[in-house]
């Protein structure tokens, strides 16, 4: 099972992709056509040309993951169609595009602190623990 968190960073390849590409094919997009790291942890969502599958790409530090999921019937009700090679969404709306929804529609608040500044932040982080070495 794959678990979408809010401070992961997800980002959609707006346009479609040749999904006779595996590993290495989606990380040289990655890498090429988006201008983005493919190894810096982020969820990479790419669909094909009919938008009746989507591939997620995720480097967690140990590997690549390659995941696909192609729609018994039907197809994603939405994808952008911006000018830019990528679009960052929230995990909940990956979570909503995955169940073929329209995640233009849906409504979540918006996060009240940052993961990541938190974490950063935290007094937490820079005291080491005294069993630690």
């Amino acid at each position: 099972m794959l678990k979408l968190t809010p401070h992961q960073r997800l980002l959609l390849a707006v346009q479609p992709t040749d999904f006779r590409r595996a590993i290495d094919g989606l990380a040289a997009i990655c890498k090429q056509k988006l201008n983005l790291d493919p190894f810096s942890g982020a969820v990479f969502a790419f669909t094909n040309r009919k938008h009746d599958a989507v591939k997620l790409l995720i480097f967690d530090s140990n590997g690549f993951w390659l995941c696909m999921k192609r729609f018994s019937q039907g197809k994603l009700a939405w994808w952008p169609t911006e000018a830019t090679d990528s679009v960052e969404i929230q995990a909940e709306a990956l979570s909503v595009l995955l169940s073929q929804g329209d995640p233009r529609f849906m409504f979540t608040p918006l996060p009240w602190r940052n993961l990541t500044e938190t974490i950063l932040s935290s007094p937490l982080t820079t005291e080491k623990h005294p069993d630690s070495i």
